[in-house]
């Protein structure tokens, strides 16, 4: 997924010099984390947990305020507002995230 704001990518994700690279790029939101930027993030994490070229993960966030402001706050109260689920399986995937991220096997 794009930021409407900037069109690019809300995720930046590549690999150089045994370094398994992640870009939160949603400046303008404090890279705040949506459904689809977890959906892109966590692939990529189990790839390169078996990945012998990567021998290190680095996650940092665009722009200069900071990175991450947590979950996108926006989305979670328009999918409440309009009645929706996709907060909650925003929430059941980012804890997945978080705890593979707690258990990654590569700094």
């Amino acid at each position: 997924m794009t930021d409407a704001a900037t069109a690019e990518p809300e995720v930046l994700i590549g690999k150089h010099g045994g370094v398994g690279r992640i870009v939160l790029n949603r400046p303008r939101a404090i890279n705040a984390l949506n459904h689809a930027m977890v959906a892109r993030i966590a692939p990529a994490l189990e790839s390169w947990a078996g990945d012998d070229e990567v021998r290190a993960v680095l996650i940092t966030g665009a722009g200069e305020r900071g990175l991450c402001a947590g979950g996108d706050i926006v989305s979670i109260y328009h999918d409440a507002k309009d009645g929706g689920t996709g907060s909650r399986e925003f929430w059941r995937d980012e804890y997945i995230l978080n705890a593979a991220i707690a258990n990654y096997p590569k700094p």
